[in-house]
Formats: structure tokens, sequence, C-alpha cells
């Protein structure tokens, strides 16, 4: 395998390590390998069980000593492989982890943008977002824009990470010492993962933070179809956003909005029934209903409104800030930034 980059005199090597989960994309795996610069010092590409035989491929046309091929016996999905890619890539001693998609869609250019805020001590993980360039957005289907921008606001408030978008962007990094924090047995193995983690992270109270990128859609094929996973996406979000409620503001702390939420949903709720038992009751009646019959109907759902609304907002400003590894990592970062300029000087 290759050793780590490092720069002259300069003893502290810099270890980024590429996680590639491969299920049929045996026509794209070759050139996206082909397309990882020097900067990266480990790339895992995780054969899930692949029909196409993605990895044995990879083994017998791929000359790159960084590359090292990983089998699964059976398929686990796309978190199991990247879990198997993170357990061997914390093994090497790498100091960030970079999981891409093995159909070419995402640009391997983009990981010093990726890695950077992790070294600057700005962000524990970083995920990429297609919904900041609007030409970009113009280009993406319109099944997936539809379906993401409906899981972008559910995972927002499941995960409690309500800066973010484009939640099952699979793009992404994570520092390796947030990493070793997470209990990956725990994470949904499935195409729920990118969603899951984000749940779990914020259980650490670890930092999130979007990096704008663009997609390229050819003639790939996706194996995740929206209408057999939406009910299971919103079941788990929902079952997320419980626990996540449960943890922060009644089993680690309490504040006011603890008693927001209960609150708003007891008197919203109320407000709901008797507006509607108010309504069904005036249907055919010739008598106009008492004011304080409407009132005792829409008071509390009124009240009930608000302290929701309050709720989210204090859940919104609660986003975590603080970084885990808040230490910024100078060596590491300068050496990121001139390997960088290196590689951009061997491309151009």
């Amino acid at each position: 395998m290759r050793a780590a980059l490092t720069l002259p005199d300069d003893p502290l090597p810099l270890r980024i390590a590429v996680v590639i989960p491969c299920y049929r994309v045996t026509d794209h795996i070759l050139p996206l390998l082909a397309r990882i610069g020097p900067l990266v010092t480990q790339i895992f590409v995780v054969d899930d069980a692949c029909p196409e035989h993605s990895g044995q491929r990879v083994q017998a046309q791929c000359a790159d000593p960084r590359v090292q091929v990983l089998f699964h016996e059976r398929n686990l999905g796309v978190g199991g492989a990247v879990m198997t890619g993170y357990r061997a890539a914390l093994a090497g001693g790498c100091d960030v982890m970079v999981k891409l998609d093995g159909d070419g869609q995402m640009d391997p250019a983009l990981i010093p943008e990726f890695v950077a805020p992790l070294l600057a001590g700005e962000a524990d993980y970083t995920k990429g977002n297609r919904f900041f360039d609007p030409e970009g957005i113009a280009r993406m289907p319109r099944v997936r824009l539809l379906g993401n921008t409906l899981l972008s606001f559910l995972t927002k408030f499941a995960s409690g990470y309500w800066n973010i978008f484009d939640p099952t962007n699979g793009y992404t990094a994570i520092h390796a010492d947030v990493a070793r924090r997470l209990r990956f047995e725990k994470i949904s193995p499935r195409y729920f993962f990118e969603s899951d983690l984000l749940f779990r992270l914020n259980t650490l109270r670890a930092v999130v933070q979007d990096v704008p990128m663009a997609s390229v859609y050819g003639d790939e094929v996706s194996n995740l179809r929206i209408s057999r996973v939406l009910f299971e996406f919103l079941g788990k979000n929902l079952r997320n956003a419980g626990k996540r409620l449960f943890y922060n503001y009644y089993l680690r702390d309490m504040s006011v909005a603890s008693l927001e939420l209960p609150l708003g949903l007891l008197l919203f709720g109320f407000g709901c029934i008797e507006t509607l038992r108010v309504w069904i009751e005036s249907i055919g009646s010739v008598s106009a209903k008492p004011a304080g019959t409407i009132m005792l109907a829409g008071l509390p759902l009124l009240m009930g409104l608000q302290l929701l609304l309050a709720f989210i907002g204090f859940d919104m400003n609660s986003v975590p800030q603080k970084p885990l590894n808040p230490r910024r990592n100078t060596r590491l970062l300068s050496k990121l930034q001139a390997l960088n300029r290196v590689e951009g000087v061997e491309h151009g």
C-alpha cells in the first residue's frame, strides 16, 4: 500500500482514506479510481456481493498500489459496505475518511474541500449539497429533486441539523476521531445510512457542514427506488426524531423547550378536535354558535401552534456549533493546501 504523503522535512504524514462501496458499478468504478489524485493515500473498494463482480475487475485491471479491495460474502447494503471501509481505514491509521459512490457522479477533485473544514477544526463531518447551484438543480432528474426535497425537511427534524440540506448525498468526509466514537453496529446498513448517521452524529453533538457540489448524471442506474423506501424512510425518521427529542430535552437536559413541546402538542391537539367538533355540529344548524364555544376551540389551537413554533425555533438554534475536535491542526491543514497545489499543477 502506498505510504502516506509527506512534504520535505515534515515528519507528520497526512493520511486521507477514500471508501467506495461497489454494487452494480462495473462500468464506472475504474474511471473513478483513475481520477483520484495523489492527495489520497488509501482507497478501500468494498465489493458488496456485487453480481457484476466489481471488486474482481478492480483487482484485475487497477494497478494503483493505494487500492485495496474488500469483499462481502453477502450483500449488506451501502451503509454496511461503508462501515466495512471505515473499519479498515481506522485500522490503517487514517486522519480523515472520505466516502465516494462508485457510479462516477462525485468529482474526486472536490476532496480537499471536504477535508479542509475537518483539519481546520470547523467541523467533524462534511457532506455534499447539490442544491446550492440553481443550474445544477435544473439538471437533476425531477424524481430525485422531489424525493431529496421531501427527505431533506424530514431529516432536518429527525436529526436536529436544521442547517443542512440534501441529507441522502453520499459524498461525505468524517474525522477519524469522531468516527471512532460511533457505534457502527447501531447504524442502519442500507439506504437509510446517511440519514441515520446524521442522527447518530447529533447524539454526539458533532458539527456537520455542507459542501456545495454538482453531480453528473449519465447512464448510471440508481439502485434506490423512491416508492420502495418512502414509508421506510418516513417511519425511521419519525423514530429517530422521537429518540433525539427524548435524549436532548428530557434525558440529558431540560429547558423551557421541554415544556413547550408537550404543552404545545396537547393544546394544539385539543384545539383541532374541538374545532372539528364545533364545525360538525354547525353543519345544518340554523343558529350561530356562541362566541365562547368558538373561542374554546380556537384559543387552544392558536396557543398550541405558538408553543410548537417556539419549540421549533429553540430547536433550530440548538444545532451543534462546537466541534468535538476543535483543535485546528495547522500542520496537517498546511500540508493539505500544499499537496492540493502540487496536485493542481500536475493535473494542469
